[in-house]
């Protein structure tokens, strides 16, 4: 029983680390950057990890309950479908210049769905990582599920402790400078349609 903790400490250090690899700190970016309130940067945070969680859960325990692997080349495709998504996020902010505090609470509804799901699309495309992972650091469906869960716990964690830092910059300009928040968030959006096309070239040129 001793032995579990280290196990499961491991997995949600390892998720608050996992949070902030780079296709998800860009991803989440495009909805940080046009947000006016700190709340809200830190829900985006969390909604995403929310679903990021649900996805890993999901698919990571069927796959491990029937002993299956994601074959290599649908991983590929799944992390090519996280691309995509990345420049359509990084487009649909360069277009739109209004932050969400303009927006009716409907609105920010949809911006939460919206965060959740980005988290399932990055959960999904990492499900095949994530299963070989558990399966090579515990034994069992419970410790298996114990060890998913609290790695998206760290996701959750590290992804609203991110976008909370990330969102101090924006929140500040939108107050004092709105030209320049207005340049922040064009800037963002390039970025992320930069990121996104050089991400599809690599998972590409791996098929």
């Amino acid at each position: 029983m001793g032995t579990i903790w280290p196990v499961l400490l491991f997995g949600l250090l390892l998720g608050m680390k996992h949070a902030t690899e780079p296709d998800h700190v860009i991803a989440v970016s495009t909805i940080v950057s046009r947000t006016k309130k700190l709340s809200l940067s830190s829900l985006a945070g969390m909604f995403w990890g929310i679903g990021h969680t649900l996805t890993l859960l999901i698919v990571g325990m069927a796959m491990i309950a029937f002993e299956r692997q994601i074959p290599e080349q649908v991983a590929s495709y799944l992390e090519m479908v996280v691309g995509v998504m990345i420049v359509i996020l990084g487009i649909a902010s360069f277009r739109s210049p209004m932050s969400m505090d303009h927006h009716r609470r409907g609105d920010i509804h949809h911006f939460h769905i919206k965060s959740t799901l980005i988290g399932i699309v990055h959960g999904l495309a990492g499900s095949a990582g994530m299963v070989l992972l558990t399966m090579t650091t515990v034994k069992g469906t419970w410790m298996a599920f114990s060890f998913i869960l609290l790695f998206g716990l760290g996701t959750v964690i590290g992804m609203m402790l991110f976008t909370t830092l990330l969102g101090v910059p924006f929140v500040w300009m939108k107050v004092k400078r709105q030209a320049i928040s207005q340049w922040m968030v064009k800037t963002v959006s390039l970025i992320s349609i930069a990121y996104g096309v050089y991400y599809i070239y690599h998972i590409t040129t791996e098929l």
